[in-house]
């Protein structure tokens, strides 16, 4: 099953504990996959695709989010 919720920066903070600054700071610098839907200027990404992310970033060691 896939999960297709749209995250904005505000719940993929949440999920990985970070602050949402952080988040935005991970896209300007390249480290967060190319957002899946943009509205508004806004961009969002699916929960799968924050999912599988998370679970090959570096420094990750294996930990389940």
């Amino acid at each position: 099953m896939t999960d297709r919720k749209l995250w904005s920066y505000k719940e993929i903070a949440a999920h990985i504990r970070v602050q949402p600054d952080t988040v935005r700071s991970y896209r300007k610098h390249g480290l967060l996959p190319p957002p899946d839907h943009v509205e508004s200027g806004k961009p969002y990404w699916y929960a799968d695709t924050i999912r599988v992310w998370v679970a090959n970033r570096p420094g990750n060691r294996g930990r389940r989010e």
